[in-house]
């Protein structure tokens, strides 16, 4: 799938399901992209990956020919977000957005003058998508990330706003801002929920893309069952220590 065909998928309010990677192995990278996810999504965030570690994992996830390659950015920034779509990211999601105005900043950022501010210096990216500004902004997506007070009390305006392709909820910042004591708490459930729908169905207003990320695939469907057009699945490291625990304890004859 061309980035062109993926970003008109995700602005289409198609569903798809994508995988999350946080560890800096290029290999098993390409392993999990070859597996038939829609997006392999790096996170440059918290993850454990620096610019070298995105470049390779961009390499990586087109090798498997298989799924988009999206990065999370560690911070809404015209340099952060230019550079990984330099290095041939097909889109970003932003974090820590709390207004309309972060949104716009962020879409600016991903797009090439006169509807934006990227600067010219496509590098890798013009081989996937093209040196033509007009044809990379089409092909570029912008998510914002929902996670905050401020994010969630002005969602609706987030959503409207112009360029935005979609917005993508962090549940674990989010059940904070709903008040949690921890990231899981579970006293908090109700008001969660009651967040993570009315994101769901702003996002369906303004007519735009909703994702979220999940812990594991049964959740992922059970978000798009509930209106979510794109989910994220779990991420490398925490799938990795709970495949060595469950062998460990199954050669031990442990329950």
């Amino acid at each position: 799938m061309s980035a062109l065909d993926f970003a008109r998928r995700i602005r289409g309010r198609e569903q798809a399901v994508g995988y999350w990677v946080v560890l800096d192995d290029p290999i098993a990278t390409e392993r999990l992209a070859r597996l038939g996810y829609d997006y392999v999504a790096v996170d440059a965030q918290h993850g454990l990956v620096g610019y070298e570690g995105i470049r390779n994992a961009m390499l990586a996830i087109d090798a498997g020919a298989t799924s988009a390659a999206m990065v999370r950015v560690e911070q809404n920034d015209p340099f952060a977000i230019g550079r990984v779509l330099d290095a041939g990211a097909t889109g970003v999601i932003v974090p820590l957005i709390d207004t309309a105005e972060d949104a716009a900043a962020a879409v600016r950022s991903t797009r090439y003058p006169p509807h934006g501010r990227r600067s010219y210096g496509p590098m890798r990216a013009q081989l996937r998508v093209g040196p033509t500004p007009a044809v990379s902004d089409e092909a570029t997506l912008v998510l914002a990330m929902i996670e905050t007070p401020e994010g969630l009390a002005n969602v609706a305006e987030i959503c409207a706003t112009p360029g935005l392709d979609g917005v993508y909820v962090g549940p674990s910042d989010l059940r904070l801002a709903v008040g949690g004591a921890t990231s899981t708490d579970p006293a908090v459930d109700g008001p969660f929920e009651e967040a993570v729908t009315r994101i769901a169905e702003a996002a369906a207003a303004a007519g735009i893309a909703a994702g979220i990320h999940t812990p594991g695939g049964e959740v992922a469907r059970r978000r798009l069952a509930q209106g979510y057009t794109f989910a994220s699945v779990a991420c490398d490291l925490v799938h990795l220590e709970q495949a060595a625990k469950a062998h460990l304890s199954a050669a031990r004859g442990e329950q």
